[in-house]
């Protein structure tokens, strides 16, 4: 009776300790740790249990109560050793798997020499391999019911079947032991304890397989229909396709000790395709951009369409980093070449992002790099590539909280507007003022728009900080007004702003609201932005001439833009880069480039000295901009300057504003 109960118990404990430690894996850390925990007690005490129950038989000595301790405490190791032998065997670490089985056995060996004494004596008489034998296959017993399999009820019949072997083997110590009496009070307290490890095993794991139950049906019944492995757009693989393939390729390196390259692709100037020609043209063009992917990579290299414009190319067996770059070129000017989309042509570029496997991370982390990387190289100026640094994180994460303290700035009336003249060459007198954003950040202090405007553009706050730019220059213009101060000024609208439908009417709206005529507001747009061919670009720039405001191109000679083209746009006058005005002194070209758009209003930024400013004058330039008149400064500050109040502001000359070239409308100043 009492090997019976052994053998049933042992089996029960060492089958509800791994099934509750094989549960605890899908547990948050905490509860799994705590879970690992109890399942490593059952196991233990079902290893123990048993031979314990025999040596009870015998006489008790002085060293019975320590040799308990021991054998517990081999149990206890012996059981959490297999739980490590069986994850590595899921892993097919072999090499770790045979070195910790052969501790196992070693372990299991002394345990039965310990807790067992009577089956070790039995085993002897078999021979002396026999106890080696039991050892073994004890630990093999232990390790099995730890293997976890799919489908699940499979293994887990498996498991049971094999703990109810193994509790039997180990009962065997009870019924070898010899002379057992009439169990006395002590052994059925420790039978009834026992006993009621086992309800207690059994309630958690019934818990934790209800609860697991309950989850899948949850997730069963609100998860959304398989995502498609084929982008039905491009014929490319899909980002889970991608991720699969990904995390087979980073094993086979792990294995081979080779490196992955991970290209992120983003196309260039693809948004004006769609804006100008319409979505079909766009997705027409995305058609012939997979087309060329395939043809640019090798058979093994997998590339897929992860987004609306937006591609990943994996490489494989990578040797070196100029091997990786070398592809990035090609890809580059592969598709650039101008695209053909019913009779129209289309020209984009493309930015790409490089990240190297395994380089310090695992291979779940390698789209991530990819795209920091791929963005470091859009702020570089696009077409380019870009390889991942780890400071990429810290510019990510620096992104990321400025991102997130950007979104409550204009709630928070963080932004400000800084103003900067601009000078008339021949009377010296003041002809205007731009209108410059400053983001004055809580804890950073000022922060400059070439900062927080892309993020501003990528992550759609763009619109809101440019109609708060509209709405409060219009408004201190209308303070100035009522001061006396009549002047110009001017706003910078973005390649966004210019694309926004309802740009025109905000502007609109701030002139009549605060009683502005027109000609008081100058728009300046980039020269990037005003060389965009699209249809919403070219109607901003109309409608606006249409208005009155004054058009101005800022940034010129940065671009790649025509002359003859620029002077079509009703722009009335172009703001010279300050680059180029910083390379007057000693650069034949700078000037070059000045002297060919002097015609045309030209307004030079960026003076900083005499010297510059005499071979401008010299060259007729029409407006000179710079810290040689004015730092950028608040509207209070300009008010003093313009006034002649020196002392506030002894740096500046003084000077007058004139008046607009048209007089004002009705209504308006």
């Amino acid at each position: 009776m009492l090997w019976f109960a052994g053998c049933v118990i042992a089996a029960a404990l060492l089958w509800l300790g791994p099934e509750i430690g094989l549960a605890a894996r899908s547990r948050p850390p905490r509860l799994a740790w705590g879970l690992k925990a109890c399942a490593l007690a059952l196991t233990t005490c079902g290893l123990w249990w048993p031979g314990h129950l025999a040596a009870g038989a015998e006489p008790p000595t002085a060293n019975t109560g320590l040799m308990a301790v021991v054998s517990w405490t081999i149990a206890l190791a012996l059981a959490m050793l297999t739980t490590v032998i069986a994850a590595a065997a899921a892993k097919r670490t072999v090499a770790a798997f045979l070195a910790l089985s052969v501790v196992a056995v070693l372990l299991a060996y002394g345990h039965a020499m310990l807790a067992m004494p009577a089956l070790f004596r039995a085993a002897l008489v078999v021979g002396p391999w026999a106890p080696g034998a039991s050892a073994a296959l004890i630990t093999a017993g232990l390790i099995g019911v730890q293997v976890e399999g799919r489908p699940q009820r499979r293994p887990r019949v498996l498991r049971a079947m094999i703990a109810l072997v193994l509790g039997g083997l180990l009962a065997l110590a009870v019924a070898l032991a010899p002379g057992i009496p009439e169990p006395l009070a002590p052994t059925w307290a420790q039978t009834l304890l026992m006993v009621g490890l086992v309800l207690m095993g059994a309630t958690m794991l019934a818990t934790l397989w209800s609860a697991s139950s309950t989850e899948h049906e949850t997730a069963r019944r609100t998860a959304a229909p398989p995502a498609p492995t084929v982008d039905s757009l491009t014929q490319l693989p899909t980002r889970l396709y991608f991720e699969d393939r990904l995390a087979a390729a980073a094993m086979k390196a792990d294995a081979r000790t080779s490196r992955l390259a991970l290209l992120f692709i983003d196309l260039d100037g693809f948004k004006p395709v769609n804006d100008t020609y319409g979505h079909s043209v766009g997705d027409k063009v995305l058609e012939q951009v997979g087309q060329r992917l395939k043809s640019l990579s090798r058979g093994k290299d997998v590339v897929a369409r992860v987004g609306g414009d937006e591609f990943l190319l994996l490489l494989t067996n990578v040797v070196t980093e100029e091997s990786v770059a070398h592809v990035a070129t090609r890809l580059i000017n592969g598709l650039s070449q101008a695209y053909t989309v019913d009779g129209r042509e289309v020209i984009i570029s493309c930015s790409v992002g490089i990240a190297l496997y395994p380089d310090g991370c695992s291979h779940a982390k390698l789209i991530a790099r990819a795209d920091a990387a791929m963005y470091a190289a859009k702020r570089s100026g696009g077409s380019t590539h870009c390889f991942y640094s780890p400071a990429m994180d810290a510019d990510a994460e620096r992104q990321f909280d400025l991102l997130r303290d950007l979104r409550k700035a204009l709630a928070n009336k963080e932004m400000e507007l800084q103003y900067q003249p601009k000078i008339d060459v021949k009377s010296g007198k003041v002809t205007a003022t731009e209108a410059l954003l400053r983001w004055k950040h809580p804890t950073r202090g000022i922060i400059l728009p070439n900062v927080f405007i892309p993020i501003a553009e990528r992550f759609g706050l763009i619109v809101a900080i440019g109609n708060w730019v509209i709405e409060d220059a219009c408004r201190q213009s209308r303070a100035w007004r009522d001061k006396g101060l009549r002047m110009r000024v001017a706003i910078n609208l973005s390649a966004h702003q210019m694309r926004q439908d309802d740009i025109v009417e905000r502007i609109t709206e701030a002139l009549t609201r605060y009683k502005i005529h027109p000609s008081l507001l100058t728009c300046e747009i980039t020269e990037t932005a005003a060389m965009e061919d699209t249809k919403a670009t070219q109607e901003t720039f109309r409608r606006l001439g249409e208005l009155g405001t004054h058009l101005s191109i800022d940034d010129f000679g940065t671009g790649y833009s025509s002359l003859s083209y620029l002077r079509k746009l009703p722009a009335e006058e172009l703001k010279i880069d300050r680059s180029f005005i910083m390379d007057l002194e000693h650069s034949a070209d700078a000037r070059a480039v000045v002297d060919a758009v002097i015609g045309l209003k030209v307004v030079a930024e960026g003076v900083e000295n005499q010297r510059q400013q005499q071979i401008l004058v010299d060259m007729q330039c029409d407006e000179l901009q710079g810290f040689l008149f004015a730092k950028p400064m608040s509207a209070r500050a300009l008010q003093l300057w313009a006034i002649n109040d020196r002392t506030q502001s002894a740096v500046f000359k003084p000077s007058l504003f004139d008046e607009s070239r048209q007089s004002p409308a009705p209504g308006a100043a």
